[in-house]
């Protein structure tokens, strides 16, 4: 009995939490490889390695995922101290690799200096689609940042491939998350670049983006839902969220044919933190309603605010804030 406790204590130094081991990083600048600064790591990783989150066989397993900026070109790797197999005979390790290989689309590189190379490619890459929305933030250390927001659908070239690397950040920070088929010609995308000069160019930095299915509504309207929606690490908190909700709101209050953005289509599954940036949101483009000034909130909801709230297609959860 005492071998097989000191056989399993022995074996247990071989369990490595996947969430501390997967190394995620976008890079702009080739020294930002090697800066573990610039690394950030996953909230979940069940949905690739067991309800545990625990990958056996390795110590000081470290599994980077790096991506350029921009286009997201991806740089993968394993690395780790000892292996079980190099300890103990017929004890077989996690396959590692070939579970990041299921979600991880094909074109990724294995070599460091490859995938610096890649980097002087970023200067080509301009964002997807049709430009919506421009805004600035500001920053204590690079003063203001100019960012873009964009619509895109599944026809732009290249955009395909790109999102294919894009939605596999959505299994590492969202924990119900799916891959959608995005060839379904009913799917929008929008996404959120930032503007940035590198060497006296104009390059473009991913910052998040979000899906939304266009719902058939008879006999020649839409219903749009948000999917899925996710601001990378690096980029929260800084009110991208907000930003992108609220610019995706008014372009379908714009279109004619949409029927309307009813409350249960305001996403699926919502997590408590989107609720609470949807209910801001939501303020937000009431106050732009002319029904909805300060002097007519003080009076209590009225009908006016129903008709004029239904005439915008704004969605339904705008009646709460007045009851």
């Amino acid at each position: 009995m005492a071998g097989v406790n000191a056989m399993e204590k022995k074996l247990a130094e071989y369990k490595c939490d996947t969430n501390e081991a997967i190394c995620l990083k976008l890079v702009r600048f080739p020294e930002d490889v090697e800066d573990e600064g610039t690394s950030f790591h996953p909230e979940y990783s069940h949905q690739i390695y067991g309800d545990d989150e625990v990958a056996f066989g390795y110590k000081g397993l470290q599994i980077q995922l790096f991506y350029t900026a921009g286009n997201l070109s991806t740089l993968f790797k394993v690395k780790y101290s000892s292996k079980v197999t190099e300890a103990f005979d017929c004890v077989e390790p996690d396959d590692i690799e070939g579970k990041i290989r299921e979600i991880v689309p094909a074109g990724f590189t294995c070599n460091a200096d490859d995938f610096i190379s890649l980097l002087e490619k970023e200067a080509n890459f301009k964002p997807f689609g049709t430009l919506l929305h421009t805004y600035t933030v500001h920053s204590e250390e690079a003063g203001e940042l100019t960012y873009q927001i964009h619509k895109a659908d599944i026809t732009c070239p290249g955009f395909h491939e790109y999102h294919e690397r894009l939605q596999t950040f959505l299994m590492w920070f969202i924990e119900t998350a799916s891959f959608i088929d995005a060839d379904d010609d009913r799917w929008d995308f929008f996404l959120v670049f930032e503007k940035y000069n590198k060497d006296g160019e104009t390059l473009y930095a991913t910052v998040g983006y979000m899906t939304v299915y266009n719902y058939y509504v008879y006999p020649d309207k839409t219903r749009p839902r948000v999917s899925q929606m996710l601001i990378l690490p690096p980029f929260q908190g800084e009110g991208h969220g907000a930003q992108l909700l609220e610019a995706v709101h008014r372009f379908y209050c714009s279109l004619p044919k949409v029927q309307d953005i009813t409350g249960e289509h305001l996403a699926e599954d919502p997590s408590e933190s989107y609720v609470k940036l949807r209910d801001y949101v939501l303020v937000k483009l009431c106050q732009g309603l002319p029904s909805f000034a300060v002097d007519k909130l003080r009076l209590g909801f009225s009908a006016d605010m129903a008709k004029e709230a239904q005439d915008k297609n704004m969605p339904g959860e705008c009646m709460k804030f007045c009851a």
